[in-house]
Protein backbone atom coordinates (compact mmCIF):
# COMPACT_ATOMS: atom_id res chain seq x y z
CA UNK A 1 0.00 0.00 0.00
CA UNK A 2 3.12 2.72 0.88
CA UNK A 3 4.69 1.53 -2.64
CA UNK A 4 0.94 2.54 -4.15
CA UNK A 5 0.66 5.61 -2.69
CA UNK A 6 4.63 6.26 -3.23
CA UNK A 7 4.22 6.01 -6.32
CA UNK A 8 0.93 7.79 -6.75
CA UNK A 9 2.74 11.19 -5.07
CA UNK A 10 5.68 10.74 -7.46
CA UNK A 11 4.11 10.77 -10.42
CA UNK A 12 1.68 13.62 -8.85
CA UNK A 13 4.77 15.75 -8.47
CA UNK A 14 6.53 14.95 -11.45
CA UNK A 15 3.16 15.99 -13.32
CA UNK A 16 3.13 19.63 -11.29
CA UNK A 17 6.89 20.19 -11.92
CA UNK A 18 7.89 22.02 -14.91
CA UNK A 19 9.92 20.33 -17.35
CA UNK A 20 12.16 22.60 -19.94
CA UNK A 21 10.61 22.92 -23.36
CA UNK A 22 11.34 20.71 -26.34
CA UNK A 23 12.58 21.61 -29.20
CA UNK A 24 10.44 21.36 -32.10
CA UNK A 25 11.10 21.16 -36.08
CA UNK A 26 9.22 24.64 -36.53
CA UNK A 27 11.18 25.86 -33.78
CA UNK A 28 14.60 24.94 -35.16
CA UNK A 29 13.41 26.30 -39.31
CA UNK A 30 12.55 29.58 -36.86
CA UNK A 31 16.17 30.00 -35.43
CA UNK A 32 17.46 29.30 -38.72
CA UNK A 33 15.49 31.60 -40.80
CA UNK A 34 16.16 34.33 -37.99
CA UNK A 35 19.70 33.96 -37.96
CA UNK A 36 19.54 34.36 -42.05
CA UNK A 37 17.59 37.42 -41.52
CA UNK A 38 20.09 38.67 -39.17
CA UNK A 39 22.74 38.02 -41.69
CA UNK A 40 24.96 40.00 -43.59
CA UNK A 41 23.05 39.41 -46.97
CA UNK A 42 20.02 40.11 -45.72
CA UNK A 43 21.14 43.36 -44.01
CA UNK A 44 22.39 44.34 -47.20
CA UNK A 45 19.60 43.94 -48.97
CA UNK A 46 17.21 45.39 -46.64
CA UNK A 47 19.37 47.69 -44.10
CA UNK A 48 20.08 47.46 -40.35
CA UNK A 49 16.79 47.75 -38.94
CA UNK A 50 15.75 48.71 -35.65
CA UNK A 51 16.58 46.24 -32.63
CA UNK A 52 18.73 43.67 -35.14
CA UNK A 53 22.62 43.12 -34.89
CA UNK A 54 24.06 41.10 -37.97
CA UNK A 55 24.76 37.83 -36.61
CA UNK A 56 27.08 35.13 -37.98
CA UNK A 57 25.61 31.85 -38.98
CA UNK A 58 29.18 30.07 -38.18
CA UNK A 59 27.41 27.88 -40.76
CA UNK A 60 29.70 25.57 -43.07
CA UNK A 61 27.14 25.66 -45.55
CA UNK A 62 27.16 29.19 -45.53
CA UNK A 63 28.78 31.30 -48.81
CA UNK A 64 31.80 33.58 -48.52
CA UNK A 65 30.49 36.28 -50.79
CA UNK A 66 27.15 36.28 -53.17
CA UNK A 67 26.91 34.13 -56.02
CA UNK A 68 27.66 36.17 -59.44
CA UNK A 69 24.68 36.78 -61.62
CA UNK A 70 21.00 36.98 -61.11
CA UNK A 71 18.77 33.94 -59.82
CA UNK A 72 16.70 32.13 -62.82
CA UNK A 73 13.84 32.44 -60.87
CA UNK A 74 13.05 36.48 -60.63
CA UNK A 75 10.87 35.97 -57.52
CA UNK A 76 13.69 34.77 -56.08
CA UNK A 77 15.31 37.86 -55.40
CA UNK A 78 15.48 39.63 -52.27
CA UNK A 79 13.71 42.87 -51.58
CA UNK A 80 13.62 44.73 -48.27
CA UNK A 81 9.51 44.55 -48.29
CA UNK A 82 9.71 40.98 -48.95
CA UNK A 83 12.09 40.83 -46.13
CA UNK A 84 10.03 42.73 -43.84
CA UNK A 85 6.90 40.67 -44.79
CA UNK A 86 8.91 37.14 -43.75
CA UNK A 87 9.59 39.01 -40.09
CA UNK A 88 5.87 39.06 -39.73
CA UNK A 89 5.50 35.78 -41.02
CA UNK A 90 8.13 34.26 -38.34
CA UNK A 91 6.27 36.34 -36.02
CA UNK A 92 3.32 34.72 -36.70
CA UNK A 93 5.06 31.29 -37.09
CA UNK A 94 6.79 31.80 -33.60
CA UNK A 95 2.55 32.27 -31.65
CA UNK A 96 1.52 29.30 -33.87
CA UNK A 97 4.38 27.16 -32.39
CA UNK A 98 4.21 28.38 -29.02
CA UNK A 99 0.20 27.08 -29.40
CA UNK A 100 1.10 23.58 -30.24
CA UNK A 101 0.16 24.31 -34.06
CA UNK A 102 3.07 22.34 -35.80
CA UNK A 103 1.47 22.28 -39.33
CA UNK A 104 0.48 25.69 -39.45
CA UNK A 105 3.76 26.61 -37.85
CA UNK A 106 5.70 24.70 -40.89
CA UNK A 107 3.40 26.28 -43.65
CA UNK A 108 4.01 29.92 -42.36
CA UNK A 109 7.97 29.04 -42.25
CA UNK A 110 8.05 27.81 -45.82
CA UNK A 111 5.89 31.07 -47.03
CA UNK A 112 8.26 32.88 -45.13
CA UNK A 113 11.28 30.98 -47.07
CA UNK A 114 9.64 31.42 -50.39
CA UNK A 115 9.29 35.87 -49.15
CA UNK A 116 13.24 35.58 -48.27
CA UNK A 117 14.13 33.98 -51.46
CA UNK A 118 17.73 33.65 -52.53
CA UNK A 119 19.84 36.25 -50.56
CA UNK A 120 23.75 37.30 -51.30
Amino acid sequence: MRLVLSLAASALLLGLAQLPARATSCGEQIGTIERRLDSAGAVHVAGLQDDHTIRSSNSPKALSEAPAGEPSDVSMIPTAARISDARHLITRAIQEDSQGHQRACEDTMTEAKGMIGALP
